[in-house]
């Protein structure tokens, strides 16, 4: 049993230990190092392993099995040796920071509706936290503001180890059956919870609690937060942002959403205006489709506006009406359509002597193809002689 120093000192950064053992680990590609006494926290409980270095040398990766903490390392030590370990504490005190944030909000979700925790991710840039109930924006503003409230009162974090007996009258959150002595981290006044991970000592250590993103997931919603410094940073990016938008719209910072509203608006007047005079510009090339086949090559065009010109063309034309969109360089999205020709066929052919790909009904097809506007129409040419021959 290897004696687990990040429970009796959380904050602890460095230790010294024993080698216990040091194995090569076929699986993993690395020596599996077992120590007396370790401060490096395994992976678990939602929560990725500590980094960090043992005698310089850079820990991959923290497991544990049957109460065995193992340190995956790309170079041997020698067992009977002392050596001296250090944890990333930053990403440690982070981590802590996260989980006893999450510990928090799970608990006053539970307390106001009743809903259980029942996926836990702590990630290197945010937390996710999955709830079999829904929440509203509304209610997540709530939870978020008594949140901040505990970490403003700075309480202690207990932990406590309770005897069968004792643990059986307890009322605490677990999301999975237990066995053996069961860890429970109690915030005074908000959650008493099941839980292996190092917290912080006090509340006010979190920081900030945000909840960034609420989002319908399996039935209930997956919440995402950031606590502490996580969320200064956050905040950071994103004023960033929104100066930049105020810039770029000259509008003032907290009017950029109204700002956004009325360019998003404007924008689509545009789109409309430019869809009309696209559409009457193809209204007129509709006059001039009276071959066998017609093509017509545009670098820009409207996709729905090119639909509805083939649509109206194949009507007008003996063969094939297509539009290309794009140009030599990067390739062309087509539309071809045909009262006469059974398009899906034609397309197994015309795809054999052009890379791209494309599908759809008997009457209409889409899709992309690279090639040049000569090899295109030269094509057409070939299938227009075949078309006069019955070659459909």
């Amino acid at each position: 049993m290897t004696s687990k120093l990040y429970y009796q000192d959380s904050h602890q950064k460095v230790f010294e230990a024993k080698v216990i053992a040091c194995r090569w680990d076929e699986k993993k590609q690395c020596y599996a190092v077992e120590l007396d006494q370790t401060a490096f926290f395994p992976e678990g409980g939602g929560q990725y392993a500590d980094s960090g270095r043992i005698n310089g040398i850079k820990v991959e990766d923290v497991k544990e099995k049957d109460d065995v903490v193992f340190h995956y390392l790309k170079q041997p030590l020698d067992a009977g040796s002392k050596v001296a370990g250090e944890i990333d504490y930053p990403e440690r005190f982070s981590k802590m920071q996260q989980h006893t944030g999450e510990h928090i909000v799970s608990g006053l979700v539970h307390r106001h509706f009743g809903y259980d925790n029942v996926g836990f991710h702590l990630g290197k840039e945010q937390v996710t936290m999955d709830f079999n109930g829904m929440l509203t924006t509304r209610d997540l503003r709530r939870i978020e503001q008594e949140a901040n409230e505990a970490v403003a009162e700075n309480m202690v974090i207990e932990t406590r180890y309770p005897e069968k007996e004792e643990l059986e009258q307890m009322e605490y959150r677990s999301k999975k059956e237990l066995a053996g002595q069961v860890r429970i981290v109690v915030v005074p006044g908000y959650d008493c919870c099941a839980c292996c991970a190092p917290h912080v000592a006090r509340t006010g250590e979190i920081g900030l609690i945000k909840l960034v993103d609420v989002a319908k997931y399996k039935g209930g919603v997956r919440v995402t937060m950031v606590c502490g410094f996580r969320a200064l940073q956050d905040y950071q990016i994103k004023e960033d942002n929104v100066r930049e938008i105020s810039r770029l719209l000259s509008a003032k910072p907290y009017e950029t959403s109204e700002a956004v509203g009325r360019l998003k608006k404007e924008m689509q007047q545009m789109k409309d205006k430019l869809f009309r005079i696209q559409s009457r510009y193809l209204e007129r090339r509709l006059e001039e489709v009276d071959s066998v086949n017609f093509l017509l090559f545009e670098e820009e065009l409207d996709t729905n506006a090119a639909r509805r010109f083939v649509d109206a063309g194949m009507y007008r034309c003996e063969g094939i009406c297509g539009i290309f969109l794009g140009n030599d360089y990067q390739g062309y999205q087509y539309t071809f359509g045909s009262q006469k020709v059974d398009m899906r066929e034609f397309l197994k052919m015309f795809h054999k002597s052009f890379p791209g790909k494309g599908g759809g009904k008997p009457e209409m097809v889409q899709g992309t193809v690279k090639a040049r506007r000569e090899e295109l129409e030269g094509y057409f040419i070939t299938v227009n002689t075949a078309a006069n021959h019955s070659a459909y």
